[in-house]
Protein backbone atom coordinates (compact mmCIF):
# COMPACT_ATOMS: atom_id res chain seq x y z
CA UNK A 1 0.00 0.00 0.00
CA UNK A 2 2.51 2.85 0.64
CA UNK A 3 4.44 1.72 -2.71
CA UNK A 4 0.86 2.91 -4.05
CA UNK A 5 0.68 5.88 -2.26
CA UNK A 6 4.47 6.89 -2.92
CA UNK A 7 3.64 6.20 -6.73
CA UNK A 8 0.51 8.91 -6.82
CA UNK A 9 2.73 11.11 -4.51
CA UNK A 10 5.14 11.22 -7.44
CA UNK A 11 2.58 11.82 -9.34
CA UNK A 12 1.18 15.33 -10.76
CA UNK A 13 -2.14 16.90 -8.64
CA UNK A 14 -4.49 15.49 -12.07
CA UNK A 15 -2.63 12.37 -12.12
CA UNK A 16 -3.03 11.55 -8.34
CA UNK A 17 -6.79 12.57 -8.69
CA UNK A 18 -7.30 9.84 -11.50
CA UNK A 19 -5.36 7.12 -9.82
CA UNK A 20 -7.07 7.70 -6.56
CA UNK A 21 -10.54 6.98 -8.39
CA UNK A 22 -9.80 4.40 -10.02
CA UNK A 23 -9.03 3.02 -6.97
CA UNK A 24 -11.84 3.78 -5.26
CA UNK A 25 -14.08 1.99 -8.40
CA UNK A 26 -12.18 -0.97 -8.69
CA UNK A 27 -12.59 -1.65 -4.39
CA UNK A 28 -16.19 -0.97 -4.85
CA UNK A 29 -16.93 -3.51 -7.79
CA UNK A 30 -14.56 -6.11 -5.63
CA UNK A 31 -16.82 -5.32 -2.81
CA UNK A 32 -20.03 -5.95 -5.29
CA UNK A 33 -18.49 -9.21 -6.55
CA UNK A 34 -17.83 -10.59 -3.15
CA UNK A 35 -21.20 -10.08 -1.53
CA UNK A 36 -22.80 -11.41 -4.74
CA UNK A 37 -20.91 -14.48 -4.30
CA UNK A 38 -21.58 -15.04 -0.80
CA UNK A 39 -25.53 -14.48 -1.38
CA UNK A 40 -25.44 -17.22 -3.83
CA UNK A 41 -23.62 -19.70 -1.56
CA UNK A 42 -26.11 -18.55 1.48
CA UNK A 43 -29.28 -19.06 -1.29
CA UNK A 44 -27.50 -22.42 -2.48
CA UNK A 45 -27.24 -23.80 1.06
CA UNK A 46 -30.62 -22.56 1.90
CA UNK A 47 -32.11 -24.49 -0.98
CA UNK A 48 -30.30 -27.90 0.28
CA UNK A 49 -31.54 -27.36 3.42
CA UNK A 50 -34.99 -27.12 2.57
CA UNK A 51 -34.87 -30.35 -0.15
CA UNK A 52 -33.73 -32.13 3.03
CA UNK A 53 -36.83 -31.16 5.04
CA UNK A 54 -39.01 -31.72 2.27
CA UNK A 55 -37.12 -35.22 1.90
CA UNK A 56 -37.20 -35.63 5.33
CA UNK A 57 -40.80 -35.07 5.94
CA UNK A 58 -42.03 -37.45 3.01
CA UNK A 59 -39.57 -40.03 5.13
CA UNK A 60 -41.67 -39.31 8.05
CA UNK A 61 -44.94 -39.48 6.44
CA UNK A 62 -46.52 -42.72 6.07
CA UNK A 63 -46.77 -44.21 2.73
CA UNK A 64 -50.26 -43.50 1.84
CA UNK A 65 -49.69 -39.98 2.51
CA UNK A 66 -46.02 -39.62 1.14
CA UNK A 67 -48.15 -40.97 -2.53
CA UNK A 68 -50.80 -38.19 -2.31
CA UNK A 69 -47.40 -36.02 -1.17
CA UNK A 70 -45.90 -37.10 -4.84
CA UNK A 71 -49.13 -36.43 -6.84
CA UNK A 72 -49.60 -33.18 -5.53
CA UNK A 73 -45.83 -32.16 -6.38
CA UNK A 74 -46.56 -33.87 -9.73
CA UNK A 75 -49.46 -31.78 -10.59
CA UNK A 76 -50.97 -34.57 -11.54
CA UNK A 77 -54.33 -34.56 -13.88
CA UNK A 78 -56.20 -36.60 -11.83
CA UNK A 79 -58.52 -35.49 -9.21
CA UNK A 80 -57.49 -36.25 -5.38
CA UNK A 81 -61.17 -36.49 -4.51
CA UNK A 82 -62.42 -36.20 -0.54
CA UNK A 83 -63.83 -39.01 1.55
CA UNK A 84 -66.97 -37.14 1.71
CA UNK A 85 -67.37 -37.17 -2.00
CA UNK A 86 -66.78 -41.02 -2.27
CA UNK A 87 -69.28 -41.74 0.40
CA UNK A 88 -71.69 -39.46 -0.42
CA UNK A 89 -71.37 -40.93 -4.50
CA UNK A 90 -71.66 -44.24 -3.47
CA UNK A 91 -73.89 -44.45 -0.65
CA UNK A 92 -71.88 -44.88 2.36
CA UNK A 93 -70.68 -48.16 0.27
CA UNK A 94 -74.22 -49.36 0.65
CA UNK A 95 -74.55 -53.40 -0.77
CA UNK A 96 -76.79 -51.97 -3.21
CA UNK A 97 -74.05 -50.18 -4.87
CA UNK A 98 -71.80 -53.23 -4.61
CA UNK A 99 -70.47 -54.34 -7.87
CA UNK A 100 -67.90 -57.27 -7.10
CA UNK A 101 -64.81 -57.95 -4.78
CA UNK A 102 -61.23 -59.26 -5.98
CA UNK A 103 -57.95 -60.20 -4.25
CA UNK A 104 -55.45 -63.03 -4.23
CA UNK A 105 -56.87 -66.44 -4.47
CA UNK A 106 -59.99 -67.44 -2.84
CA UNK A 107 -59.65 -66.29 0.37
CA UNK A 108 -57.53 -63.55 0.64
CA UNK A 109 -60.29 -60.20 -0.53
CA UNK A 110 -58.43 -57.33 -0.38
CA UNK A 111 -60.91 -55.05 -2.17
CA UNK A 112 -64.52 -54.22 -3.16
CA UNK A 113 -65.95 -52.31 -6.08
CA UNK A 114 -68.80 -49.52 -6.05
CA UNK A 115 -70.74 -47.97 -8.47
CA UNK A 116 -71.45 -44.55 -7.62
CA UNK A 117 -72.31 -41.15 -9.15
CA UNK A 118 -70.89 -37.52 -8.76
CA UNK A 119 -72.86 -34.42 -8.10
CA UNK A 120 -72.27 -33.56 -11.93
CA UNK A 121 -74.14 -36.74 -13.09
CA UNK A 122 -70.85 -38.51 -13.75
CA UNK A 123 -71.11 -42.53 -13.20
CA UNK A 124 -68.08 -43.78 -11.64
CA UNK A 125 -66.90 -47.21 -10.23
CA UNK A 126 -64.81 -46.84 -7.25
CA UNK A 127 -62.22 -50.01 -6.16
CA UNK A 128 -61.59 -49.87 -2.35
CA UNK A 129 -58.75 -51.45 -0.17
CA UNK A 130 -58.93 -53.52 2.60
CA UNK A 131 -57.49 -51.47 5.27
CA UNK A 132 -55.25 -54.62 6.31
CA UNK A 133 -53.80 -55.75 2.97
CA UNK A 134 -50.27 -54.09 2.42
CA UNK A 135 -50.03 -56.16 -0.74
CA UNK A 136 -52.77 -54.21 -1.93
CA UNK A 137 -51.24 -51.04 -0.78
CA UNK A 138 -48.85 -52.27 -3.26
CA UNK A 139 -50.91 -52.08 -6.27
CA UNK A 140 -52.54 -49.26 -5.73
CA UNK A 141 -49.80 -47.01 -5.47
CA UNK A 142 -48.36 -48.72 -8.58
CA UNK A 143 -51.39 -48.25 -10.51
CA UNK A 144 -52.21 -44.16 -9.55
CA UNK A 145 -48.69 -43.46 -10.42
CA UNK A 146 -48.06 -45.66 -13.91
CA UNK A 147 -51.56 -45.35 -15.56
CA UNK A 148 -51.48 -41.16 -14.92
CA UNK A 149 -48.81 -41.60 -18.20
CA UNK A 150 -51.23 -43.75 -19.85
CA UNK A 151 -53.95 -42.32 -22.38
CA UNK A 152 -55.35 -44.83 -24.84
CA UNK A 153 -59.08 -45.78 -25.88
CA UNK A 154 -58.65 -49.09 -25.18
CA UNK A 155 -57.05 -48.64 -21.68
CA UNK A 156 -59.90 -47.97 -18.62
CA UNK A 157 -59.58 -44.41 -17.68
CA UNK A 158 -58.69 -43.43 -14.08
CA UNK A 159 -60.42 -40.63 -12.53
CA UNK A 160 -58.68 -39.98 -9.49
CA UNK A 161 -58.26 -41.73 -5.94
CA UNK A 162 -58.91 -40.85 -2.75
CA UNK A 163 -56.10 -41.65 0.49
CA UNK A 164 -57.60 -40.76 3.85
CA UNK A 165 -56.28 -42.99 6.86
CA UNK A 166 -57.35 -46.41 6.51
CA UNK A 167 -59.48 -45.90 3.19
CA UNK A 168 -57.58 -46.02 0.13
CA UNK A 169 -59.66 -45.83 -3.05
CA UNK A 170 -59.29 -45.67 -6.98
CA UNK A 171 -62.39 -44.13 -8.90
CA UNK A 172 -62.71 -45.13 -12.44
CA UNK A 173 -65.13 -44.59 -15.20
CA UNK A 174 -67.71 -46.49 -14.88
CA UNK A 175 -67.91 -49.02 -17.74
CA UNK A 176 -71.75 -50.52 -17.61
CA UNK A 177 -71.05 -54.04 -19.55
CA UNK A 178 -68.49 -55.05 -17.23
CA UNK A 179 -66.01 -57.44 -17.92
CA UNK A 180 -65.38 -59.98 -21.01
CA UNK A 181 -66.01 -62.86 -18.84
CA UNK A 182 -69.10 -62.15 -18.39
CA UNK A 183 -70.03 -62.58 -21.64
CA UNK A 184 -68.11 -65.19 -23.52
CA UNK A 185 -68.12 -67.92 -20.44
CA UNK A 186 -71.95 -67.90 -19.70
CA UNK A 187 -73.99 -69.60 -21.88
CA UNK A 188 -76.95 -67.77 -21.73
CA UNK A 189 -74.99 -64.44 -22.44
CA UNK A 190 -72.20 -65.74 -24.89
CA UNK A 191 -75.00 -64.99 -28.13
CA UNK A 192 -75.04 -61.60 -26.96
CA UNK A 193 -71.33 -60.73 -28.43
CA UNK A 194 -71.77 -62.33 -31.79
CA UNK A 195 -68.61 -62.30 -34.02
CA UNK A 196 -68.30 -58.78 -35.33
CA UNK A 197 -68.14 -57.84 -31.71
CA UNK A 198 -65.73 -60.25 -30.83
CA UNK A 199 -63.51 -58.91 -33.61
CA UNK A 200 -64.09 -55.11 -32.45
CA UNK A 201 -62.88 -56.46 -28.83
CA UNK A 202 -59.90 -58.95 -30.24
CA UNK A 203 -58.69 -55.62 -32.35
CA UNK A 204 -59.55 -53.34 -29.13
CA UNK A 205 -57.18 -55.52 -26.84
CA UNK A 206 -54.33 -56.11 -29.34
CA UNK A 207 -54.58 -52.26 -30.12
CA UNK A 208 -54.02 -51.49 -26.23
CA UNK A 209 -51.43 -53.83 -25.66
CA UNK A 210 -49.68 -52.29 -28.71
CA UNK A 211 -49.78 -49.33 -27.28
CA UNK A 212 -48.31 -50.31 -23.95
CA UNK A 213 -45.52 -52.05 -25.85
CA UNK A 214 -44.35 -49.68 -27.92
CA UNK A 215 -46.30 -46.58 -28.35
CA UNK A 216 -47.13 -44.63 -24.72
CA UNK A 217 -44.28 -42.60 -22.97
CA UNK A 218 -43.27 -45.77 -21.16
CA UNK A 219 -42.59 -49.34 -22.22
CA UNK A 220 -45.02 -51.05 -20.16
CA UNK A 221 -45.94 -54.78 -19.49
CA UNK A 222 -48.92 -55.63 -17.87
CA UNK A 223 -48.48 -59.06 -16.47
CA UNK A 224 -52.11 -59.74 -15.55
CA UNK A 225 -53.96 -59.83 -19.04
CA UNK A 226 -57.10 -61.78 -18.86
CA UNK A 227 -60.62 -61.52 -19.51
CA UNK A 228 -61.64 -60.49 -16.44
CA UNK A 229 -59.29 -57.66 -16.34
CA UNK A 230 -60.95 -56.79 -19.84
CA UNK A 231 -63.89 -54.22 -19.20
CA UNK A 232 -66.72 -53.32 -22.06
CA UNK A 233 -67.98 -50.08 -22.52
CA UNK A 234 -71.52 -49.17 -23.66
CA UNK A 235 -70.35 -50.27 -27.11
CA UNK A 236 -68.89 -53.34 -26.10
CA UNK A 237 -65.64 -51.68 -26.97
CA UNK A 238 -62.74 -53.32 -24.73
CA UNK A 239 -60.60 -51.28 -22.32
CA UNK A 240 -57.55 -53.46 -20.66
CA UNK A 241 -58.03 -52.60 -16.80
CA UNK A 242 -55.65 -53.17 -13.29
CA UNK A 243 -52.48 -52.11 -13.93
CA UNK A 244 -51.72 -53.20 -10.13
CA UNK A 245 -48.86 -55.88 -11.10
CA UNK A 246 -47.70 -54.06 -14.31
CA UNK A 247 -44.10 -53.11 -14.84
CA UNK A 248 -42.59 -50.20 -16.65
CA UNK A 249 -39.60 -50.94 -18.80
CA UNK A 250 -36.38 -47.76 -20.27
CA UNK A 251 -36.69 -47.90 -24.07
CA UNK A 252 -33.72 -50.11 -24.10
CA UNK A 253 -34.66 -52.44 -21.67
CA UNK A 254 -36.90 -55.68 -23.28
CA UNK A 255 -37.07 -58.33 -20.38
CA UNK A 256 -36.62 -58.25 -16.62
CA UNK A 257 -36.90 -60.21 -13.96
CA UNK A 258 -38.25 -60.99 -10.54
CA UNK A 259 -38.20 -63.82 -7.64
CA UNK A 260 -41.88 -63.36 -6.53
CA UNK A 261 -44.02 -64.69 -9.27
CA UNK A 262 -47.81 -63.05 -9.42
CA UNK A 263 -50.74 -63.32 -11.69
CA UNK A 264 -53.25 -65.85 -12.72
CA UNK A 265 -53.00 -69.10 -13.56
CA UNK A 266 -53.62 -70.40 -17.56
CA UNK A 267 -52.22 -67.06 -18.53
CA UNK A 268 -48.60 -66.84 -17.67
CA UNK A 269 -46.05 -67.71 -19.78
CA UNK A 270 -43.86 -70.59 -19.00
CA UNK A 271 -40.34 -68.55 -18.78
CA UNK A 272 -42.09 -66.36 -16.37
CA UNK A 273 -44.25 -69.15 -14.27
CA UNK A 274 -41.01 -71.14 -13.96
CA UNK A 275 -37.78 -68.48 -13.78
CA UNK A 276 -39.57 -64.95 -13.17
CA UNK A 277 -38.55 -63.42 -16.43
CA UNK A 278 -41.13 -61.25 -18.23
CA UNK A 279 -40.71 -59.11 -21.34
CA UNK A 280 -43.56 -57.88 -24.05
CA UNK A 281 -43.48 -61.92 -25.43
CA UNK A 282 -45.05 -62.52 -21.83
CA UNK A 283 -47.84 -60.50 -22.68
CA UNK A 284 -47.91 -61.41 -26.04
CA UNK A 285 -48.65 -65.50 -24.44
CA UNK A 286 -51.51 -63.76 -22.17
CA UNK A 287 -53.36 -62.64 -25.44
CA UNK A 288 -52.92 -65.84 -27.55
CA UNK A 289 -54.52 -67.68 -24.25
CA UNK A 290 -56.98 -64.75 -24.21
CA UNK A 291 -57.84 -65.02 -28.30
CA UNK A 292 -58.20 -68.48 -28.02
CA UNK A 293 -61.22 -68.24 -25.29
CA UNK A 294 -62.57 -65.69 -27.05
CA UNK A 295 -62.87 -68.13 -30.16
CA UNK A 296 -64.11 -71.32 -28.25
CA UNK A 297 -65.99 -69.71 -25.36
CA UNK A 298 -63.98 -71.70 -23.08
CA UNK A 299 -61.64 -71.04 -20.15
CA UNK A 300 -58.21 -72.26 -20.02
CA UNK A 301 -58.08 -73.04 -16.77
CA UNK A 302 -60.86 -75.39 -15.82
CA UNK A 303 -61.29 -76.97 -19.43
CA UNK A 304 -61.87 -80.72 -19.53
CA UNK A 305 -63.39 -81.19 -22.87
CA UNK A 306 -61.66 -85.37 -22.81
CA UNK A 307 -59.20 -86.91 -20.67
CA UNK A 308 -56.81 -86.66 -23.55
CA UNK A 309 -56.39 -82.65 -23.59
CA UNK A 310 -56.20 -81.28 -20.49
CA UNK A 311 -56.49 -77.31 -21.06
CA UNK A 312 -57.76 -75.58 -23.99
CA UNK A 313 -54.31 -74.94 -25.42
CA UNK A 314 -53.63 -78.59 -25.85
CA UNK A 315 -57.42 -79.08 -27.53
CA UNK A 316 -56.79 -76.63 -29.77
CA UNK A 317 -53.09 -77.65 -30.51
CA UNK A 318 -54.49 -80.87 -31.57
CA UNK A 319 -57.01 -79.61 -33.37
CA UNK A 320 -55.19 -77.72 -35.49
CA UNK A 321 -52.59 -80.84 -36.13
CA UNK A 322 -55.46 -82.73 -37.25
CA UNK A 323 -56.92 -80.18 -40.05
CA UNK A 324 -60.05 -79.71 -37.52
CA UNK A 325 -59.38 -76.20 -36.33
CA UNK A 326 -62.83 -75.30 -36.87
CA UNK A 327 -64.40 -77.27 -34.35
CA UNK A 328 -62.82 -75.32 -31.84
CA UNK A 329 -65.33 -72.29 -31.92
CA UNK A 330 -67.83 -71.44 -30.11
CA UNK A 331 -71.43 -72.83 -31.35
CA UNK A 332 -73.09 -69.20 -31.77
CA UNK A 333 -70.38 -67.78 -33.61
CA UNK A 334 -69.88 -71.13 -36.19
CA UNK A 335 -72.12 -70.10 -38.83
CA UNK A 336 -71.28 -66.01 -38.56
CA UNK A 337 -67.30 -66.57 -39.21
CA UNK A 338 -65.70 -67.67 -42.32
CA UNK A 339 -63.82 -70.92 -42.23
CA UNK A 340 -60.51 -69.23 -43.33
CA UNK A 341 -61.07 -65.86 -41.15
CA UNK A 342 -61.41 -68.46 -37.91
CA UNK A 343 -58.18 -70.35 -39.50
CA UNK A 344 -56.06 -67.17 -39.45
CA UNK A 345 -57.28 -66.36 -35.89
CA UNK A 346 -56.69 -69.59 -34.45
CA UNK A 347 -53.18 -69.62 -36.10
CA UNK A 348 -51.92 -66.06 -34.82
CA UNK A 349 -53.20 -67.09 -31.39
CA UNK A 350 -51.36 -70.68 -31.61
CA UNK A 351 -48.29 -68.66 -33.14
CA UNK A 352 -48.39 -66.42 -29.44
CA UNK A 353 -48.63 -69.08 -26.86
CA UNK A 354 -45.91 -70.51 -28.25
CA UNK A 355 -43.80 -72.06 -25.74
CA UNK A 356 -40.29 -70.54 -26.63
CA UNK A 357 -40.88 -67.14 -26.13
CA UNK A 358 -38.73 -66.03 -28.95
CA UNK A 359 -41.46 -67.55 -31.60
CA UNK A 360 -43.76 -65.30 -30.49
CA UNK A 361 -44.55 -62.62 -32.40
CA UNK A 362 -44.48 -58.67 -31.01
CA UNK A 363 -47.84 -57.17 -30.73
CA UNK A 364 -47.00 -55.22 -33.95
CA UNK A 365 -46.93 -58.23 -35.80
CA UNK A 366 -49.74 -59.37 -34.38
CA UNK A 367 -51.86 -56.07 -35.03
CA UNK A 368 -50.68 -56.38 -39.02
CA UNK A 369 -51.66 -60.35 -38.93
CA UNK A 370 -55.30 -59.45 -37.97
CA UNK A 371 -55.73 -56.79 -40.25
CA UNK A 372 -53.99 -58.89 -43.28
CA UNK A 373 -56.43 -60.96 -44.39
CA UNK A 374 -54.08 -62.50 -47.65
CA UNK A 375 -50.80 -62.83 -45.63
CA UNK A 376 -49.40 -66.05 -45.69
CA UNK A 377 -49.02 -66.61 -42.17
CA UNK A 378 -46.16 -69.13 -40.49
CA UNK A 379 -46.67 -72.80 -38.90
CA UNK A 380 -47.10 -72.73 -35.45
CA UNK A 381 -44.43 -74.78 -33.44
CA UNK A 382 -46.74 -76.67 -30.03
CA UNK A 383 -47.56 -74.61 -27.48
CA UNK A 384 -46.53 -74.79 -24.06
CA UNK A 385 -48.43 -76.37 -21.50
CA UNK A 386 -50.03 -78.44 -23.97
CA UNK A 387 -49.92 -82.00 -22.34
CA UNK A 388 -49.96 -79.89 -18.64
CA UNK A 389 -53.59 -79.69 -16.22
CA UNK A 390 -54.68 -76.55 -15.84
CA UNK A 391 -57.68 -76.80 -13.73
CA UNK A 392 -59.63 -74.28 -11.50
CA UNK A 393 -58.11 -75.42 -8.39
CA UNK A 394 -54.92 -74.78 -9.62
CA UNK A 395 -55.73 -70.87 -9.43
CA UNK A 396 -55.23 -70.74 -5.50
CA UNK A 397 -51.59 -70.51 -6.18
CA UNK A 398 -51.11 -74.34 -4.64
CA UNK A 399 -49.44 -75.98 -7.44
CA UNK A 400 -46.47 -75.02 -9.90
CA UNK A 401 -46.76 -74.80 -13.53
CA UNK A 402 -43.46 -76.27 -14.02
CA UNK A 403 -41.18 -78.32 -11.81
CA UNK A 404 -39.71 -75.61 -10.73
CA UNK A 405 -40.92 -74.41 -7.07
CA UNK A 406 -42.76 -70.90 -7.74
CA UNK A 407 -44.68 -68.86 -5.36
CA UNK A 408 -47.97 -67.53 -7.18
CA UNK A 409 -50.34 -65.42 -6.11
CA UNK A 410 -53.63 -65.61 -8.26
CA UNK A 411 -55.35 -62.41 -9.34
CA UNK A 412 -59.02 -63.76 -10.64
CA UNK A 413 -61.51 -60.95 -9.85
CA UNK A 414 -59.65 -57.65 -9.89
CA UNK A 415 -62.58 -56.04 -11.96
CA UNK A 416 -66.00 -55.10 -11.73
CA UNK A 417 -67.07 -59.23 -12.85
CA UNK A 418 -70.44 -59.32 -11.31
CA UNK A 419 -73.31 -57.29 -9.34
CA UNK A 420 -74.82 -58.74 -6.31
CA UNK A 421 -78.44 -60.01 -7.65
CA UNK A 422 -76.12 -62.04 -10.35
CA UNK A 423 -77.60 -59.75 -13.30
Amino acid sequence: MKTIYDFVFFLGHNSRKRALWIITVAALLLSIFLCIICFVVWMRRRRKGTEILHDQAAMNRPEEDALAWRLEQKSSEFILFDLSEILHATHNFSKENLLGQGGFGPVYKFCTYFQGQLPDGTEIAVKRLASHSGQGFTEFENEVELIAKLQHSNLVKLMGCCIKGEEKLLVYEYLPNKSLDFFIFDVNRTTLVDWNKRCVIIEGIAQGLLYLHKHSRLRIIHRDLKASNILLDQDMNPKISDFGLAKIFSTNDTQGSTKKVVGTYGYMAPEYASEGIYSIKSDVFSFGVLLLEILSGKRNSGFHQHEDFLNLLGYSWHLWEGGRCLELLEASIVEEIHAAEASRYINIALMCVQERADDRPTMSNVVAMLNSENAILPEPKHPAYFNLRVSREDESGSVPYSNNAVTICSNNDLTITEEPDGR
